[in-house]
């Protein structure tokens, strides 16, 4: 093998685009002041075939299990379990936590495994950010000293993957990619180059060796994951732990998953003694006030397979500039400018000289139409300065001539709904559901005129 002579290219670090001068924007993403310079060294070698092709009826698929981490939530998003082979990439905010969480997923794949009559689990933890004697105060903190967890400070890849296949884990843990570096590239840690390689290589030895790996990775300002977006790609699951770090409750959220739905959520709330479980997250997003307010409304939606009990808050207000403002925290802006259209057309509500602000209680994203109903009303709830009962539930999807159309999986929400004191419900007329007291409708003017009603 022949090692050409190292050459000079400037990569963008937001996307990877690679080019051979300096440029101030980069030309695939539009990023300023996003291009660095990087030396590299390609490597001239002959590609031997490793495999041969084979008949997909000769292929035999090995059914292997999950493993449990004892922690619902996390199962829950992962889709059922942690599956041998996979690479998991979990982003977040600096300090979100975590670095608690797979300390926690650790000790609970060490307990699961134990209780089910295995000899051992050992998990390998490779902090490349703090020292060993941090990550010992952090696991004395939540109360974690199972003797089947390893804690190597390592940054380079070489040595990482040499103590891998030395040790021999049943999981391993990154913390963090953006620190791992590997010797065959000169960039530093961090850059597109080193992220993606490092990444490649990791992802290679897990599939072959059927081992799990959990890899953090930062995010930047925007919310994204640090690096170029090849990285997303390579691993099987992304998961995003968002939450304000001053706050107490973490939501868990798949956008990526080969193995489960991307649409399941996980909550969590960080104590002193680390993260648990939320096991009912339905009253997490509600208000602690037990009468009604005008522009506040009850509606139910499904996140993957659980339904949730969530409050939408509207705010209208007389605007003080010539071009009114629409603001939403929680829900698309674009479907809540459709449903002002729809409230001033079809409703005779004059919206044009008003700010209408949404926001969802609690911090969650609602990206189904099962809400606009509940939506619609509120802003009109908050127009006309009525108050709307906190017994009464408002589901249902709105056309754009103001017809209420059937949402999905409705039995599921009712009984969401009951479990926590609803009594009345607005749904679609076309709806059929017992043990609760209905009132159906057709038109989204049906609700906007007897809100009086609801009070």
């Amino acid at each position: 093998m022949k090692q050409r002579q190292p050459k000079r290219v400037f990569i963008c670090q937001a996307c990877g685009y690679s080019s051979q001068k300096w440029m101030g924007r980069c030309p695939d993403c539009g990023n300023w002041n996003s291009m660095v310079e990087e030396w590299q060294t390609e490597k001239a070698t002959v590609v031997e075939p490793s495999t041969s092709p084979i008949s997909i009826r000769d292929v035999t698929a090995a059914e292997t299990g999950r493993f449990t981490t004892n922690l619902d939530e996390f199962d829950r998003v992962l889709g059922g379990g942690v599956v041998p082979g996979a690479v998991v990439l979990i982003g977040g905010d600096p300090g979100v936590g975590k670095s608690t969480l797979l300390l926690q997923v650790s000790e609970g794949l060490v307990r699961g495994y134990s209780g089910q009559g295995g000899k051992g689990f050992p998990v390998l933890y490779i902090t490349a950010e703090e020292s060993v004697e941090q990550v010992k105060m952090r696991a004395d903190r939540i109360g974690i000293s199972s003797s089947q967890i390893f804690v190597l400070s390592e940054t380079r890849l070489e040595s990482i993957i040499h103590h891998i296949k030395e040790l021999q884990p049943r999981l391993v843990v990154i913390d963090s990619i953006q620190t791992i570096y590997t010797d065959s590239l000169s960039s530093a840690p961090g850059t597109v180059a080193q992220v993606r390689e490092c990444s490649a290589r990791l992802t290679l030895l897990a599939k072959q060796s059927a081992l799990p790996m959990f890899i953090i990775g930062h995010v930047t300002k925007e919310g994204a994951i640090a690096g170029p977006r090849v990285l997303e790609h390579i691993v099987d699951t992304v998961l995003y732990f968002e939450g304000d770090k001053y706050q107490a409750y973490r939501i868990l959220r798949a956008v990526k998953n080969r193995f489960g739905s991307t649409n399941e959520i996980g909550i969590f709330e960080m104590t002193d003694t680390g993260l648990r479980e939320v096991l009912n997250p339905s009253e997490l997003f509600l208000s602690p006030h037990s009468e009604g307010t005008p522009g506040t409304i009850l509606t139910v939606t499904i996140e993957g397979t659980r339904p949730l009990l969530v409050e939408i808050q509207a705010l209208v207000s007389p605007t003080v500039f010539g071009m009114p403002r629409r603001a939403s925290i929680g829900f698309d802006l674009q479907r809540l400018n459709l449903l002002i259209a729809v409230v001033e057309k079809i409703g005779g509500v004059q919206l044009g000289v008003s700010d209408v602000y949404l926001n969802v209680v609690g911090g969650l994203r609602i990206y189904e139409t099962a809400v606009d109903l509940a939506v619609a009303s509120a802003i009109v709830s908050s127009f006309k300065n009525i108050p709307i009962n906190r017994q009464t539930v408002v589901i249902g999807e709105v056309g754009l001539t103001g017809e209420v159309r059937p949402v999905s999986q409705i039995e599921r929400r009712i009984k969401e709904a009951k479990k926590l004191g609803i009594r009345k419900a607005i749904l679609p007329a076309s709806v059929e559901v017992d043990g609760i007291e209905l009132i159906r409708v057709n038109r989204v003017t049906e609700v906007f005129e007897n809100l009086v009603d609801l009070s």
